[in-house]
């Protein structure tokens, strides 16, 4: 019995040792130095955007780690082991600060944003109910009610929440325009519906969702989760500007309704992922007001826009929609993951899900279900996403993310101009914001077939990525390949631009001399 009850008392030592405040400070003091090296570094371009490891010798790496070659409490006590261990996550990690980080939609996001979402994760503010994390359920409400009326609508008109990342926010908006456009679908399923329609000798009626035809895959996931099937997905033809067209969604709502085919909602761009289009939100919600339809608009990357005088009539109409989802991890430039669905019409925000229960929501005070989250997002456990964005706006004003959108949007133009300038390559549309796909096409590749064209794009990414120079993304436009910048770090000039440009013709080069 005293052997037990000593390993208890070493067990009750070693957990007071991990949770010493003490600790905390003096490894909190390591990180905030180590950090801001490691910023000061990538600012200033001083080691590879992307240190490049092949996948399988990275995990071998990171277990050799988990199993004791760096073991904690060496050489020097449990805060020097934790910053040798944060420097080797800083050395092996993708620079989004170094400003040759020209690729995906995730920004370099504000320093500071990360450490008010540290507090948050320090002190385990989660969500699911008002009383779990009742400061991180204000601070939702409130940016909810900022984004809110950026967009146009009346305060307390409307409604909205926070979710983990824009793909979830996409589900739980159409979630909630299938509950309203089929009536009993939450308790009832889609089958039974159609199992009473055969019944009747009636065909199967499938209801659809009707989308941009480039809309975001996570469109088409959202179908299958929603029982409507991927295939149930009729995509709306484009014009020449990559948006959708409002007379083709007229003309595709005309036959479903002919056709007897429920519309669930039709999904608009603002923008569109392969190229940055605004869809002609104006034009499509009078489409879909006139066929009684829901009218959801995906603005994860371009809601921002609205706070540029700039550029906010590129989502003119929008407070028309009937939902809306826009990612602060992408251009409010927070870190990931922090996503808002929001509804024109604040009854639906209850909606989506319609659950009891009794272990988490109180009916001893029935009034705060307004403020319990869990009552209008997928998550039970949430964390508290939007401590990043409320503090950074707090303490910066909305100026600033007004500043970073028309900055990156202006760097878009300018990458544009110099690709329209130089005979070697391609820009392969117009941009309207941050995104820019093109071609590089060496003298010897003029007159090429598209599919070596193609090729010779994503090759030459791979190089370039792999030798740290810089970092951009593959993609196709009319099926052939292509590359594709996204200008989200604010800190890139037009000279990186330019020696963007010539590190692709370098490693050009190299490609076709191999």
């Amino acid at each position: 019995m005293s052997a037990d009850l000593d390993d208890l008392s070493a067990a009750r030592q070693r957990i007071a040792a991990a949770y010493d405040p003490s600790l905390l400070e003096e490894a909190g003091h390591r990180l905030s130095g180590l950090l801001a090296a490691h910023l000061a570094e990538a600012q200033r371009s001083e080691g590879p955007v992307l240190p490049w490891v092949d996948p399988p010798e990275a995990v071998r790496d990171a277990v050799a780690v988990l199993h004791g070659s760096m073991p904690a409490g060496a050489s020097g006590g449990t805060a020097e082991t934790f910053g040798r261990l944060v420097q080797l996550m800083l050395d092996r990690g993708l620079n989004l600060h170094d400003p040759r980080y020209i690729g995906h939609q995730v920004p370099a996001p504000l320093p500071l944003a990360g450490l008010f979402d540290a507090v948050g994760s320090v002190t385990n503010q989660c969500m699911a109910i008002y009383e779990m994390g009742p400061w991180a359920t204000a601070v939702e409400r409130a940016m909810v009610a900022e984004l809110g009326q950026l967009i146009g609508w009346a305060p307390d008109s409307f409604a909205g929440a926070v979710t983990h990342g824009g793909s979830l926010a996409n589900l739980t908006g159409l979630l909630t325009a299938r509950n309203v456009a089929l009536g009993d679908a939450w308790e009832q399923g889609l089958e039974a519906s159609d199992t009473a329609a055969h019944s009747m000798g009636a065909p199967a009626r499938l209801p659809v969702l009707v989308a941009h035809a480039d809309a975001h895959y996570s469109v088409a996931r959202a179908a299958g989760i929603l029982g409507l099937g991927s295939r149930q997905i009729v995509r709306v033809g484009l014009d020449e500007r990559g948006r959708m067209d409002p007379q083709q969604l007229d003309a595709e709502l005309a036959r479903l309704h002919f056709e007897g085919r429920p519309v669930v909602a039709v999904v608009a761009c603002a923008c569109a992922t392969p190229t940055g289009a605004f869809d002609r939100l104006a034009d499509i919600a009078a489409v879909c007001r006139r066929h009684e339809v829901w009218l959801h608009v995906d603005a994860a990357h371009g809601g921002a826009a609205l706070l540029s005088e700039l550029h906010r009539h590129l989502l003119a109409g929008i407070e028309l929609a009937d939902s809306v989802v826009w990612d602060a991890h992408k251009m409010l430039f927070v870190p990931a993951l922090c996503a808002f669905v929001l509804y024109r019409d604040r009854a639906r925000g209850f909606d989506a899900f319609h659950q009891d229960a009794p272990y988490l929501f109180d009916p001893a005070a029935p009034g705060l279900a307004e403020y319990d989250s869990g009552v209008r997002t997928m998550e039970c456990t949430k964390r508290a996403a939007a401590f990043g964005l409320w503090g950074a706006w707090s303490l910066f004003g909305r100026q600033l993310f007004a500043d970073m959108v028309d900055v990156t949007f202006a760097l878009g133009r300018i990458f544009h101009e110099r690709l329209v300038e130089a005979d070697d390559f391609v820009p392969l549309h117009e941009p309207e914001c941050n995104i820019v796909v093109f071609r590089h096409i060496p003298g010897a590749l003029r007159d090429a077939a598209p599919e070596r064209v193609g090729t010779f794009q994503l090759e030459l990414r791979r190089r370039l990525i792999e030798s740290g120079e810089f970092y951009i993304v593959p993609s196709k436009y009319h099926g052939v390949g292509a590359l594709r910048a996204t200008l989200i770090n604010p800190l890139t000039t037009p000279e990186h631009l330019d020696r963007l440009m010539e590190a692709l013709r370098h490693h050009g080069r190299g490609l076709l001399r191999d």
